[in-house]
């Protein structure tokens, strides 16, 4: 038996929200063509258009990621009186199947950015860009933040979406924070300014591992060290959480209070990591919507993030999407559960500087049965890291008699560690588990009330560091011997 996904379920509730994108909205452009020769004009190749490609790009990148997901996205920023910024507005009307509505001011003195990229198969050759970066001021960014203050009501929750090109000025950046908060908004900041005190008292501040590095001086080269360039971060800003997103190295959580927690890249093909931070900060804020936790929300921003870059170019991910390699990554997530006494000592470790409570229970466990799946429900509840030692086959054999197990030891460890309220499974070869707790020295050893507390092996040494003893309740009439003579009777029968 094993728990469902409770992110499964989230990533259900993702229709009917609305967040509110503002930032720098620009078009991104593709020429994809072919080469087959080199200009005689220059050492340069020549490029033979097949085909071109235009989309909503930066902020509106991150509006297409929140409808692709099935929310609705509220898009403000500012675009030119030119033929990018009406080819922008074209793709409003296009995209997102009607979940995505622009409120764009037009600034008649001011270009739209547009990015221009010319590809050859999968290798991009060449980008132009187009654009002034001026910050915005006057009249421009009072009309965006009427547009802001008017949508607000509609809306979540608010993201910020800075690529740097003007629209994030100090005329626009604190008063828009403010005006969020002023109408109960939550507010997440994905910056490129490498001062985090303009980003002064939003939520949650999103920078990638060079941002941060650049904007407190600090090399994210491990977890440690990621942490605390977060902290700067945090006291820079001001900020509820930091979250670092870390290519490879997977993202990390920094909270204004507790513990950091960091996740691994879910990534398993990286084709383009284009337009990946748009991908995580909008599942981020879609699931905070939906009423996810800051843990929960990250790591389905994470997976998110994980399945784009497998994507060519600038593309989005679905719910359906998500939902697949959710199931994926549990299956990857099962596996990682099941150590070696030395990964295990090692995890138990990282667990307790995070301030967790380590439990211990263990077991032939050869066929799971409701009776198990109580004990182990109990002994989670008792700790906040469950730990179960598994009898290997051969001391199954020892204790159990010639014709037991019945599912030989990586079966019987696979089905464990799918279980959701066991966090790891570690296989021990001895009669007892009495080396094993040795090592691991939990907080709490669970065994059922069938035993007595002096009964329990391990029991005084656990109590004399202070840990404790508990005496799970058991399912009358569920054991593995019992089921297993049920099932050799009906086949005599038979």
């Amino acid at each position: 038996m094993t728990a469902t996904n409770p992110l499964l379920d989230r990533i259900e509730q993702f229709a009917g929200q609305t967040v509110l994108v503002l930032g720098d909205i620009m078009l991104d452009a593709y020429v994809y063509g072919h080469v087959e020769r080199v200009s005689p004009e220059a050492p340069i190749p020549v490029l033979r258009v097949d085909n071109m490609r235009e989309m909503l790009g930066g902020a509106g990148n991150v509006a297409r990621n929140v409808a692709a997901l099935g929310a609705r996205a509220v898009l403000i920023g500012v675009a030119g009186d030119d033929e990018a910024g009406r080819a922008i507005e074209m793709q409003l009307l296009e995209a997102g199947k009607g979940r995505i509505e622009g409120r764009l001011v037009i600034d008649q003195g001011r270009p739209t950015t547009r990015k221009t990229r010319y590809v050859s198969g999968s290798q991009q050759m060449l980008r132009v860009d187009e654009e002034v970066a001026l910050p915005v001021v006057g009249a421009t960014a009072e009309a965006v933040l009427m547009r802001l203050r008017e949508a607000l009501a509609e809306c979540d929750i608010v993201i910020l979406s800075d690529y740097s090109k003007g629209v994030l000025s100090e005329a626009v950046l604190a008063p828009a924070i403010a005006a969020a908060h002023a109408a109960g908004k939550r507010v997440i900041a994905d910056p490129k300014s490498r001062d985090f005190t303009r980003y002064r008292h939003v939520d949650i501040l999103k920078p990638n591992r060079l941002e941060i590095a650049q904007a407190t001086g600090i090399d994210c080269k491990d977890d440690a060290s990621t942490e605390q360039a977060g902290r700067a971060a945090l006291a820079a800003a001001e900020a509820g959480a930091v979250i670092v997103t870390r290519g490879a190295h997977g993202v990390s959580i920094i909270p204004n209070e507790g513990p950091a927690l960091h996740l691994p890249t879910l990534a398993r093909a990286v084709f383009d990591v284009s337009g990946a931070g748009d991908t995580l900060v909008s599942c981020l804020a879609v699931a905070l919507a939906a009423g996810a936790d800051l843990a929960e929300a990250t790591e389905l921003a994470n997976a998110a993030a994980g399945i784009v870059v497998g994507k060519a170019g600038t593309e989005c991910v679905t719910p359906e999407e998500l939902s697949q390699g959710l199931h994926l990554g549990a299956l990857i997530e099962t596996d990682r559960k099941v150590a070696t006494l030395t990964g295990a000592l090692s995890q138990v470790t990282r667990w307790r500087a995070a301030g967790l409570r380590v439990g211990f229970t263990n077991g032939c466990f050869d066929l799971i049965h409701p009776g198990h799946v109580r004990l182990l429900g109990q002994a989670r509840a008792a700790c906040d890291r469950l730990v179960v030692g598994l009898n290997t086959d051969a001391s199954v054999k020892r204790l159990k008699g010639p014709d037991r197990p019945i599912q030989n030891e990586v079966a019987r460890a696979t089905v464990m560690a799918s279980i959701g309220t066991v966090d790891m499974v570690v296989l021990f070869g001895d009669d007892t588990p009495l080396a094993l707790i040795e090592a691991l020295r939990p907080d709490a050893l669970i065994k059922g009330a069938d035993y007595r507390v002096d009964q329990v092996v391990g029991a005084d040494l656990v109590q004399s560091y202070g840990g404790k003893v508990v005496l799970a309740d058991l399912e009358a009439g569920q054991s593995t011997t019992g089921t297993i003579g049920r099932i050799r009777t009906a086949e005599w029968r038979r």
